[in-house]
């Protein structure tokens, strides 16, 4: 049997996840619209044979209505749509994937699904699918609702149109196109599938216009902490980003996942929790704080008082930012959902245990350490990850760079070759399709299964 691999995916949010990235003199400001940048970023990630490339997206500027949150402060308001761009990135690379983020909440599946199966067809088997329910306010009120559904109603929708998904891509046998030019036979009419959809949600009839995925069916990402999150995720997902900031939350939300598994009739193996990470790297200590501090210096108050906000931290505003923090207690939920509240928690707590002043806080909260944040040399990060990795919390990682691409590109090069040393990352990709470098079964034609 062959060592158990970590995963490693980039993902590419603009200049970067530090709120301050965009105001590094070395970086364009609006790199966020640039095919060449984006292009960068693909090909350092296939210098480091990094299985994909992330897209999270969000279709709407949120926050927009209170002004204490100071997103006019803030990039990444201007972004390209991810299916077109990773259309454009597909002509471009040659290995890496693309995990594309769509919502099941404002969408129809028949749409998606060519859209998706036409990136498969032009990437040659790269894509894959971040399945999104969407929480947002804003965005339900740009597809003409006022606040989103509720996590049941959503999953129940995300599950139907998961099930149409895959259904409209078995819409051709494998073998169904003939392209016979002396009968003048193009495909096989015996093998093609009409889906005939009826449900809750949507009622589709198929077939799909295009020729079965490469992948047969894309691989499938999910995320999120509720209940119907997690059996979502056991049940239908073959990817899971995990965003615990410590290692006994991490371990927890593993182990909680992976027991889901055995109930829906799948082995531990079949869903791949990827735990994101934002690593600031330096061939030494020093350097590497010092490369931290610098974008630390470019942020301002203003914004780190509105990340509080969002996340459910008390209004701080009136206290200088040389006074202590004081006890704190969440707040009530602002209109927009923050992160999950155990990041809250654990903040607060911290917060506490080093005695942080507001200033503290503030620079604490606008690092971007949202998930995990290491900040150090090359073996301190693989430190942590070879942790994670081996203690249960872990099967792979998806890298947040806090600046791009000088992060990434720094990550490529000094963290990944102490990974191979270690025997914990490939030197060369095992196949052509994400699927495969995943080390994910094939996914057989239902309509072929049934024959058999």
């Amino acid at each position: 049997m062959s060592k158990r691999m970590m995963r490693l995916g980039l993902s590419v949010a603009n200049q970067g996840y530090h709120y301050a990235a965009w105001r590094l003199p070395e970086s364009p400001a609006d790199n966020g619209l640039s095919l060449a940048h984006y292009r960068e970023c693909a090909e350092i990630a296939e210098q480091g044979r990094m299985d994909f490339l992330f897209f999270a997206d969000q279709a709407a500027m949120r926050n927009q209505d209170d002004p204490r949150i100071r997103r006019d402060m803030e990039q990444g308001h201007l972004k390209l749509e991810p299916t077109l761009l990773c259309a454009a990135l597909a002509a471009v690379t040659q290995h890496v994937g693309f995990v594309i983020t769509a919502s099941t909440s404002y969408m129809e599946p028949y749409a998606l699904a060519r859209r998706l199966a036409s990136i498969d067809h032009l990437s040659k088997g790269r894509a894959a699918w971040n399945l999104v329910t969407s929480t947002s306010p804003d965005e339900a009120r740009n597809f003409g609702q006022q606040d989103p559904q509720s996590s049941k109603a959503r999953h129940e929708r995300a599950a139907e149109f998961l099930s149409v998904m895959r259904g409209l891509w078995d819409s051709w046998d494998d073998d169904a196109f003939l392209r016979d030019k002396a009968s003048g036979r193009y495909f096989d009419r015996a093998k093609v599938h009409f889906l005939d959809h009826e449900g809750a949600h949507f009622k589709v009839r198929g077939p799909l216009d295009t020729a079965r995925p490469i992948q047969g069916s894309l691989p499938v990402c999910t995320a999120g902490t509720s209940a119907n999150s997690r059996d979502f995720a056991a049940a239908r997902a073959d990817l899971l980003y995990s965003a615990q900031p410590t290692l006994p939350l991490a371990q927890d939300y593993y182990a909680a996942v992976k027991r889901r598994l055995a109930a829906h009739g799948r082995p531990d193996h079949a869903l791949r929790v990827m735990t994101g990470i934002m690593p600031v790297v330096g061939h030494t200590e020093e350097e590497a704080r010092q490369k931290f501090q610098r974008a630390q210096d470019l942020l301002d108050p203003r914004v780190a008082h509105g990340m509080l906000l969002i996340n459910h931290f008390p209004d701080l505003s009136h206290l200088p930012l040389d006074a202590p923090v004081p006890e704190m207690t969440m707040a009530s939920h602002h209109n927009t959902p923050g992160r999950d509240a155990s990041f809250t928690q654990t903040m607060m707590e911290r917060a506490r245990r080093e005695r942080m002043t507001v200033r503290d806080l503030f620079a604490a909260i606008s690092a971007g350490f949202w998930h995990l944040g290491v900040i150090g040399t090359p073996d301190t990060v693989a430190d942590t990850m070879e942790q994670w990795f081996t203690e249960g919390a872990a099967d792979g990682f998806i890298i947040q760079p806090p600046w791009l691409p000088t992060s990434a590109r720094d990550f490529v090069e000094l963290v990944i070759p102490e990974l191979r040393r270690r025997g914990l990352f490939r030197t060369e990709y095992e196949g052509d399709t994400l699927r495969e470098n995943l080390g994910l079964p094939p996914v057989p034609s239902r309509h072929t299964q049934s024959a058999a």
